[in-house]
């Protein structure tokens, strides 16, 4: 019998092979033709290229205020894509609400309330549930969300996308009331005032007649290393990049997420260009084909910002037009491992990849890639400007140049201090007009959470690169907080370790397993230590990237300096 005979009997569907009525429609969600003309309006003439499947899902997360599955369908086929492709990319990234079919969409306006270290000890946890007892859970969602950058001001939370410092529910009624949810767009040194004062000669002298090396080699006498973490000497790398045939790409990481940091923010909401100008001679270094900006979402100012000089750039003819290619995080701390933005900029879930091979090698869609961080950038364009002596002329503690130390906690003064490299605890300290009334020095994370807790007894160790791996830590993105005899230290490892449990991309049972199991043994009365110990051991053994690697620091500079608490 011919299917559309089949098909117009009574009860009987067309896909079938066997007994019984069978299916009207294929298996899987179908397609609604509203959310697709929907989807397709907010689309528009954009490209529905796969590596864009993250900036289309920002789209209608910020029209609908989630992701309802008629819209994931939707997008699935509008993209030529499975929907299991489109749902797993949608449910790893914390910043998109995935809403199944009869599920209650999220009320129309979400609070995020930081719970990282700096903030839980000006009394994040408080607030939030001040917030929630307050609040009608109807019209507001409270949640608990990760280091948002603004260590400095803590509390700290973000109502839409308007980021309330030194947050109290007065504050929070203050901005619902006035319907004050939108990102506040600092003061800032613009093209025009940049250009004006020599911005950009350097790049358009290297352009016309300038020496990739001889600029190199310029970066390598300045003594500049990575400053996002790893420490690499940021000029070798150009080297690696060019000894692989092109096309080559550069990926930018400003996924500044590890708690405590705040300083690439800092920077780009004040003198953007000089990190523009940086990264644009970089790339011009190593014949990039096209720079990836990949920019974390906690921060819609600094994206705005972005947005706006990019285009800046792009009219005064300093670049093509959609050369700098700006992208938007959703919420990973994984996406700050290069591999793991990599993954996210061609709109993938931000999973670090295994290697070799190293991203120089393959890199955005398997070709070479130079990535650098905001900071690193920044500096590069100086050295530009000013010669390798603007770092390399600083000296202190045997050691050279300058570091940005994010510094926050138990201080008179918390923010950003540019000191000398060999700086110590002690030092850094005075530099913020010295502890917080009332508060008495007791320790300190010297790198944000993978670097552990040292105790005050340290105070004289130089924080820089290759200092303090001897002590089992390390500098990292040099965001310190500063705790005092009012903190424990048991507590703040724990709160470390939970940043890591949530942070985990899942990929690897050491490190997905290992943060969940450290948890629960931290919160015992007392520390199981031989269990823990085993614990370390196997995470930083098995654990294929920095996260999980690093995760058991807290756990083992506690038990080692603070054994009394544990």
């Amino acid at each position: 019998m011919a299917l559309d005979q089949q098909a117009k009997k009574p009860g009987k569907g067309v896909w079938k092979s066997g007994k019984g009525k069978g299916r009207h429609h294929p298996k899987g969600r179908q397609l609604d033709d509203a959310a697709w003309d929907q989807v397709r309006a907010l689309l528009g003439d954009a490209p529905r290229r796969r590596d864009l499947l993250i900036e289309h899902l920002h789209l209608i997360q910020d029209e609908y205020g989630h992701l309802s599955a008629t819209h994931l369908r939707a997008l699935a086929e509008e993209m030529r894509m499975s929907m299991a492709e489109v749902y797993e990319v949608a449910t790893f990234y914390a910043h998109f609400d995935v809403v199944k079919e009869g599920e209650t969409p999220p009320p129309a306006l979400t609070i995020r309330v930081c719970d990282s270290l700096s903030c839980e000890l000006a009394g994040a946890q408080a607030l939030k549930a001040a917030l929630e007892d307050g609040l009608d859970p109807t019209e507001v969602r409270v949640l608990r969300a990760p280091c948002m950058g603004r260590c400095d001001t803590a509390p700290v939370l973000e109502i839409g996308h308007n980021h309330i410092d030194h947050a109290t529910p007065e504050k929070v009624n203050a901005a619902i009331a006035a319907n004050d949810t939108h990102a506040h767009v600092p003061d800032y040194e613009t093209y025009d005032v940049y250009a004006k004062s020599g911005g950009y000669d350097a790049l358009l002298r290297l352009r016309k007649d300038g020496d990739w090396k001889a600029v190199q080699q310029t970066v390598l006498d300045a003594g500049l290393r990575g400053l996002g973490g790893a420490g690499f000497p940021s000029g070798k790398k150009w080297g690696f990049v060019r000894d692989n045939a092109g096309p080559r790409y550069m990926a930018v990481n400003g996924d500044e997420g590890e708690p405590g940091t705040f300083k690439d923010r800092y920077y780009l909401e004040r003198t953007p260009h000089l990190f523009l100008e940086g990264m644009l001679i970089a790339a011009w270094a190593v014949e990039a084909a096209q720079v990836f900006l990949y920019m974390r979402d906690e921060y819609p100012a600094v994206l705005e910002i972005l947005r706006r000089e990019i285009m800046a750039l792009e009219d005064a003819g300093v670049v093509d037009k959609g050369y700098i290619d700006l992208r938007r995080g959703a919420g990973a701390y994984i996406c700050g491992e290069e591999s793991a933005m990599i993954e996210s900029i061609e709109g993938k879930r931000g999973i670090p990849r295994h290697r070799p091979p190293f991203v120089a090698q393959v890199g955005v869609f398997g070709a070479p890639t130079l990535v650098h961080n905001i900071e690193t950038l920044h500096w590069i364009a100086r050295i530009c400007r000013e010669g390798p002596d603007v770092l390399s002329s600083t000296e202190l503690n045997g050691r050279k140049g300058l570091r940005s130390f994010s510094v926050s906690g138990r201080v008179a003064k918390p923010g950003v201090y540019l000191l000398p490299a060999g700086s110590t605890i002690t030092d850094i300290i005075a530099a913020c007009g010295g502890m917080a009334e009332g508060h008495v020095f007791k320790a300190y994370q010297p790198g944000g959470p993978s670097s552990g807790l040292l105790p005050a007894s340290m105070h004289d160790v130089p924080l820089d690169f290759d200092t303090l791996q001897p002590h089992g830590s390390f500098i990292g993105s040099a965001a310190v907080v500063v705790l005092s005899q009012t903190d424990s230290a048991r507590d703040a490892a724990l709160n470390m370790l939970r940043f890591f449990e949530d942070e985990s991309c899942g990929q690897c049972t050491p490190c997905r397993v290992g943060c969940e199991k450290a948890v629960k043994l931290m919160q015992a009365p007392r520390w199981d230590r031989d269990l823990l110990e085993d614990l370390s051991a196997a995470m930083i053994d098995a654990s294929i990237c920095g996260l999980g690697q690093a995760a058991p620091n807290p756990i083992r500079l506690t038990m080692k300096h603070f054994p009394d608490e544990v």
